[in-house]
């Protein structure tokens, strides 16, 4: 096991633990386990919800790989694109960009794994944003996450039209002996740049629709679980919480957005005077059955690669 899958684990622990004391202190307060039996019983079609949006999402990037004249293998493709959820619980999910090194071996330079994952991210919030703006529950929270979507999507078109700010950096590190920074720095640029060459009609169209279904899965599977759990709640407003409370979790720059996606649920969900027990039970269920979920298939994905690569590695140490 790699140094970097250890560290993961690691990391992935120490926030299990801390969910799981910030869910007894909430349940000692709250009594959030008490319908647990009902949060049983439509786990596993939470689960399979989001398998479903994974594969979209998968879809999406194979495409934007496959235009850009990288064709992977497909299930290898999806292991290594599953192996980024891995590391989803960081700041910006950047730590998504494990899939470099699995994705090398197949052909697909650094560069443009950081472009299809810069490019990804783009689409997702505005996805995510369209299905949030269905109904506005709290219309300083939808400020607010509307706002961080406009600024990153400002940001990222202004570094775009100013690549040569990224190497003017990079030279001034390098040039400082911070080699690894100005690496850091090179990349951004390149994946910036890499970006323009899906542009085009047909890809914004692919990964904006895919976008879209991948999201309204991951919104009606919570609405499924509001059913579940016998929470009636106005269709629209319901379908828009989920994605309103990514986009909060997003801007709060929090690893995988823990703590403050569950908060804006448990507060969009008072808002129609649900018990904060049973608020915080919705919260935790749909973060189980989608983030969790995802750092689970991650680490099966990441390790799977990582045990297939290693007889490859001694082989190739051997020669």
């Amino acid at each position: 096991m790699s140094f970097r899958t250890s560290g993961a684990l690691l990391g992935f622990a120490l926030l299990t633990v801390g969910y799981l004391v910030a869910l007894i202190w909430a349940d000692s307060r709250h009594q959030v386990l008490s319908g647990l039996t009902k949060l049983a019983s439509v786990m596993p079609m939470l689960v399979a919800a989001s398998a479903i949006t994974y594969l979209l999402r998968y879809l999406r990037w194979y495409w934007l790989l496959r235009r850009s004249g990288h064709l992977t293998p497909f299930l290898r493709g999806f292991a290594a694109y599953l192996s980024g959820f891995a590391f989803t619980a960081t700041p910006g999910k950047v730590g998504e960009l494990v899939r470099i090194r699995y994705l090398l071996p197949l052909g697909v330079p650094a560069a443009r794994v950081v472009a299809a994952f810069i490019f990804e991210r783009a689409f997702d919030l505005i996805a995510v944003l369209m299905l949030a703006s269905l109904a506005i529950a709290s219309t300083r929270t939808f400020i607010i996450s509307a706002a961080f979507v406009f600024i990153f999507l400002g940001g990222l078109a202004l570094a775009s039209a100013k690549l040569e700010w990224f190497s003017g950096t990079a030279l001034a590190l390098a040039r400082r002996g911070f080699k690894r920074p100005a690496k850091v720095v090179t990349a951004v640029r390149e994946g910036l740049d890499g970006c323009r060459i899906w542009l085009t009609a047909a890809d914004i169209a692919v990964s904006l629709v895919l976008g879209l279904i991948a999201w309204l899965i991951a919104s009606l599977a919570f609405l499924f679980l509001l059913n579940g759990m016998n929470i009636s709640l106005p269709f629209t407003q319901a379908l828009s919480i989920y994605p309103l409370s990514m986009l909060a979790g997003a801007a709060s720059m929090l690893p995988g957005g823990v703590g403050s996606t569950e908060v804006t649920i448990v507060g969009l969900l008072s808002l129609h005077e649900i018990p904060t027990g049973l608020a915080t039970l919705a919260a935790v269920g749909i973060r189980l059955s989608s983030l969790w979920f995802a750092v689970v298939c991650g680490f099966v994905a990441l390790l799977g690669l990582e045990l297939v690569a290693s007889p490859t590695m001694a082989d190739s140490n051997a020669r």
